[in-house]
């Protein structure tokens, strides 16, 4: 994993907290990554005996022209053409997350996504920072439940060097054994630091108690317990299966050219194994129509001498396929979203209970959440917990007024806008949307779907979603006798 910090609007690579409501990155990836077809290109072009096939998706008066290649052996390749802007993020996105291995490899993903910057056949760990620092970008990378992401943002002249690196350290890195084992240390002290993290730790816990021995109730990074044993012909076989052509999406945004993207790409992977991959169809987006089994609403604490109790509250939700998410993301901003949220007022603003409070929704292929988290004194937990369940309540039963409406879809509008006012956002958006669904929705249809939320739509999710049993995770001085549902 590079030094440089993340950019854009990002996790940090170990970082999987979701972000406060209401921010770019919350509020805006729900109804950012679409189901609705925009024209592009058929999930089988590019097939065998075919070139590459090339279309323009979308001339989005709020940016520019986003152009899409399949190249013959299923990957991606799209780009946004920003030509006012003077940098350019590129990204390499690969469909295989921490939900796709195997109990005995959990954290193979994250623990590849730290090996890949460590030296390729013609690289070593240093000169792959060094070439990109000297000319003063950044890299970095993180894993996610359903995917991984590798970056770079760089000036646009210096775009070719950030594709040539990122796409030799992505399909050619050799994982020496050697760095296997510093990365293991490395990546040990990571899991260790997080449980030094109680505010953290804390969704990772409910994550557990909501998907129990569901892959996506594991934590990202692993455990002590797999990463120790983890060989290094565990995690190459791993990569050399996983990292295929038609599960990759490469994005890039800014001021560049289309074509000229596409010829760089193809001539950085020559000679590896993507490169020299077989002909194929890109790997069609997760389906939503299985089903995640959900355990029954419980509790999980984990004891600790923290100075505040850190809880979330929540239950299953909406998958990110499911049309009424833009309801959702207007009801989350209402409830949680926000100095003028419904939970923000009443539990800071008039009791001054907590500092922190706030509402989220995960989105998965076929399964997400919806959860409340506050951070607040352990003698105040109880009081807390009794007011988020009153206004989930109270929500449920009477619905949000026409001027929250209002409040709520002003804020994922803007939250979406302004979130895309830099290349690391636009790059995102391109590759999320491709390679989660398979297509991409333009900022404009986004806007229309958010317009056309009504009151109705908003107080159905609510009665809902509101009234479902929730689960409780606790990190704080208790045990698990102190909280009941």
């Amino acid at each position: 994993m590079p030094s440089a910090p993340a950019t854009g609007s990002e996790p940090a690579p170990r970082d999987t907290r979701p972000a406060p409501a209401g921010s770019a990155e919350q509020a805006a990836p729900s109804p950012a990554e679409p189901a609705a077809k925009t024209g592009a290109a058929p999930a089988g072009t590019g097939r065998a005996g075919r070139r590459p096939v090339t279309r323009t998706v979308d001339t989005d008066p709020l940016g520019g022209t986003v152009r899409r290649t399949v190249l013959p052996n299923g990957m991606r390749i799209l780009t946004e053409a920003v030509p006012a802007m003077r940098s350019v993020t590129f990204g390499i996105w690969v469909g295989v997350g921490s939900r796709d291995e195997a109990p005995q490899l959990g954290g193979a993903s994250h623990f590849l996504e730290h090996l890949l910057f460590k030296g390729t056949r013609k690289r070593s760990a240093l000169d792959i920072s060094a070439q990109i620092e000297a000319v003063g970008g950044e890299t970095n990378a993180y894993t996610a439940k359903e995917y991984t992401c590798y970056y770079a943002r760089v000036l646009d002249e210096d775009l070719p060097l950030a594709i040539d690196v990122m796409c030799d350290a992505v399909a050619d890195s050799v994982l020496a054994e050697a760095d296997v084992e510093t990365e293991r240390g490395v990546i040990l002290e990571e899991i260790a630091m997080h449980a030094d993290e109680p505010g953290d730790e804390v969704h990772d816990l409910h994550a557990e108690v909501l998907y129990g021995d569901h892959p996506l109730g594991r934590l990202i990074s692993g455990t002590v317990e797999t990463i120790t044993p983890m060989t290094r012909k565990q995690i190459n076989s791993f990569y050399r299966r996983r990292y295929a052509p038609p599960v990759i999406v490469v994005a890039a945004a800014g001021n560049l050219d289309h074509n000229t993207v596409v010829k760089l790409v193809q001539q950085s992977f020559a000679g590896t194994p993507l490169g020299d991959a077989p002909a194929a169809s890109p790997e069609p987006a997760r389906s939503s129509h299985s089903r995640v089994k959900h355990r029954p609403a419980g509790v999980l604490v984990r004891e600790d001498d923290t100075e505040q109790a850190h809880l979330v509250l929540g239950g299953p939700a909406l998958h990110r396929h499911d049309e009424r998410r833009f309801a959702l993301g207007v009801l989350n901003n209402v409830l949680g979203g926000g100095m003028s949220s419904r939970l923000f007022q009443q539990i800071r603003e008039k009791r001054g209970l907590a500092y922190s409070v706030y509402s989220y929704t995960s989105q998965y292929a076929e399964t997400g959440s919806f959860a409340v988290y506050a951070g607040c004194a352990p003698a105040k937990a109880d009081e807390v917990l009794a007011l988020i369940r009153q206004e989930l309540a109270d929500t449920a039963a009477h619905g949000i007024t026409a001027e929250e409406l209002r409040r709520g879809k002003g804020m994922l509008k803007g939250s979406l806008v302004l979130g895309l006012e830099d290349t690391g956002s636009r790059m995102s958006r391109l590759g999320k949307g491709e390679l989660l669904h398979g297509d991409l929705m333009s900022v404009d249809e986004i806007l229309r779907r958010i317009d056309a939320v009504t009151l109705d739509d908003v107080n159905h999710i609510a009665a809902k979603i509101l009234t479902t049993p929730m689960s409780l995770a606790v990190v704080g001085p208790f045990n698990n006798s102190t909280f009941t549902l």
